[in-house]
């Protein structure tokens, strides 16, 4: 009886009065205090919570100031164990997500196939090994990290494809903060890598990254399925899950693949027609069907950024060097990068607009390529910043290049 009617008083609690509460908790966890006090007081007096309230608080608490890898490790931890088992779900009389082929499904396929490779595979091995690290039980922990560099495939889908329609809907909360855990994941995998390649007998220093992997993985698993897909479902439409369905093959699945192809029951929307109007310019006319295959077959990729900061149009060649998806449209350019990376970003920008720079370069190795990264600063006719043109080359076979050739081989 008395849990009864803790519910009903937990269920009419003033709205403003559970922010404030919630909020509190929230600071608790962020000043250390203890989780499973933290955790009672909040089955205490909040009990369940909405995927909503931890996407505004996740964004409210966790942007304020800059937080070190070990605290925002630690921070989603507590959220994980704070939120297990008290999520509010989403009624459906349909879940779409149930349908073979819908983005979600796949991405539920590809986690349960993750979370057998670390129970079925990776624990396993690691236990051999924290018993005897033989050469053959470093060997089968290599072949379980290369499985999971498939990992990458299934976090840039969800970044590329599912973040950018949040984003669309003021829903910033679970991605930044996602893909910074991503990347945390992404290290963690590469360091796990070259300590079993340059293996010397440091045992515990190996068997603390894989644990670190198992159990943020595991979370990480633990998040989508419990938050940010069912954000996603409710607030995503048919015409945004058909998009993402259709742009998934470009980056790629992680260690399986949609059941079949996504095929709602309505008609799936007809592409539109490239309109054959004309462009007239300086030095030419082209029609638009014309501009597009010229810039397609451009032997470089080229992405553009509008005065505001918004990807406008990137060029789509036959092989690009870094995935790009049409969700990316009308984004802005920061919230194309890594939480790490995007102060880079906004220095060159910054430096742009001010008329610091016209352009930047950089050169990267980038898997089995030799990356030259160039940056321009687009002015009119006033010197006015209209935005920033990206220009992305693989200098591999330029640099391979010897001698002359002056005639048609």
């Amino acid at each position: 009886m008395s849990e009864m009617i803790n519910n009903r008083e937990l269920k009419s609690m003033d709205p403003s009065k559970r922010k404030v509460m919630l909020k509190q908790i929230f600071k608790d966890l962020h000043n250390g205090k203890n989780i499973d006090e933290v955790k009672a007081h909040f089955d205490a007096f909040i009990g369940k919570i909405t995927i909503d309230e931890i996407s505004q608080l996740q964004h409210d608490e966790l942007d304020e100031g800059d937080l070190s890898v070990a605290e925002m490790q630690r921070l989603y931890s507590a959220h994980a164990a704070l939120f297990k088992g008290a999520i509010e779900e989403i009624p459906s009389d349909k879940r779409p997500e149930d349908q073979p082929g819908h983005p979600v499904h796949t991405f539920k396929l590809e986690n349960k196939e993750i979370d057998k490779l670390l129970k079925s595979r990776l624990q396993v091995h690691l236990e051999q090994f924290a018993k005897e690290d033989s050469e053959e039980n470093v060997n089968l922990l290599m072949e379980d990290c290369n499985l999971l560099f498939d990992i990458d495939k299934h976090y840039s889908r969800k970044e590329n494809l599912i973040f950018p329609y949040l984003e669309t809907y003021g829903i910033y909360g679970p991605t930044t903060n996602m893909w910074r855990i991503d990347d945390f994941i992404r290290d963690a995998i590469k360091d796990a890598k070259v300590k079993l390649e340059e293996y010397h007998g440091d045992k515990n220093s190996v068997i603390e990254v894989f644990n670190f992997i198992i159990r943020e993985v595991s979370e990480m698993i633990y998040k989508e399925e419990h938050i940010l897909f069912p954000m996603a479902l409710k607030n995503l439409t048919e015409d945004e899950w058909i998009k993402i369905a259709h742009e998934s093959d470009e980056i790629g699945f992680c260690l399986t693949g949609p059941a079949k192809e996504f095929r709602p029951e309505r008609k799936a929307l007809d592409a539109k027609a490239i309109s054959e109007g004309y462009i007239k310019m300086e030095t030419g006319i082209l029609s638009l069907k014309q501009l597009e295959l010229l810039l397609n077959h451009l032997p470089v990729d080229i992405t553009f950024i509008d005065q505001d900061d918004v990807v406008r149009y990137f060029s789509h060649g036959k092989e690009r060097i870094f995935a790009r998806t049409k969700a990316v449209i009308g984004r802005t350019v920061q919230n194309c990068h890594p939480p790490r990376s995007v102060h880079v970003v906004e220095e060159l920008l910054a430096d742009f607009k001010a008329g610091k720079k016209d352009s930047e370069d950089f050169w990267i190795k980038f898997r089995d390529k030799y990356v030259y990264i160039r940056y321009f600063a687009i002015r009119d006719e006033n010197s006015q910043y209209m935005g920033t043109l990206e220009f992305t080359q693989n200098i591999d076979p330029i640099q391979a290049i010897e001698g002359e050739k002056r005639i048609l081989s």
